[in-house]
C-alpha cells in the first residue's frame, strides 16, 4: 500500500494547512461506529476556534456523541483547476453545546442544516488528532 511518503507528488499537510483547508470548505463526512460497523454521514460544518461545529437531530450521530465515542470528520476538495486535491481528517470527541452564551457567540448562528427536520443539537468536535495531505491529480495508471 502506498503512503504519502512513497509518492513524490503527495505532501503531508501541517496543522496550520489542515485548518486552512477546513475553513475553505463547509461539507464533510462524519464517521461513527454503530455496533461493529462504521457509519458515515454527510454534514455541513463550520470551524470555530480550533474546533468544528455541526448540527444534528436524534439518531446515530447524536447517539455516538452522547455515548462519548470518538468521532471522525473528513473533508476534501481541490483547486480551481482540478489539478491538486486535498484531504483532511479530524479525529476527536464531541459534545453538545448547551450554554446559551456559547451558542450565541459561536459561528453556529451561520450554520443552517440542509436537510429538513429537527436539527436542534449543536455539536462541537474537538480534535485529538488532525492530519491531511495534498496531492497532484493524475491520470489513472494503466
Amino acid at each position: 500500500m502506498e503512503n504519502a511518503e512513497s509518492r513524490p507528488d503527495t505532501e503531508v499537510l501541517s496543522v496550520h494547512e489542515c485548518w486552512k483547508y477546513l475553513r475553505s470548505s463547509s461539507v464533510g463526512r462524519i464517521a461513527v461506529v454503530r455496533g461493529d460497523s462504521p457509519e458515515i454521514f454527510p454534514v455541513n460544518y463550520l470551524p470555530d476556534e480550533g474546533t468544528v461545529i455541526f448540527r444534528t437531530g436524534p439518531g446515530t450521530k447524536l447517539d455516538a456523541v452522547m455515548a462519548g465515542q470518538k468521532i471522525t470528520l473528513e473533508a476534501d476538495g481541490f483547486n480551481t483547476y482540478g489539478t491538486i486535491a486535498w484531504s483532511v481528517i479530524l479525529k476527536g470527541y464531541a459534545e453538545i453545546v448547551t450554554k446559551v452564551d456559547e451558542l450565541q457567540e459561536s459561528a453556529a448562528v451561520e450554520l443552517s442544516p440542509w436537510e429538513p427536520g429537527a436539527k436542534g443539537h449543536l455539536v462541537r468536535l474537538t480534535p485529538a488528532e488532525l492530519s491531511g495531505r495534498r496531492f497532484v491529480i493524475s491520470a489513472p495508471s494503466q
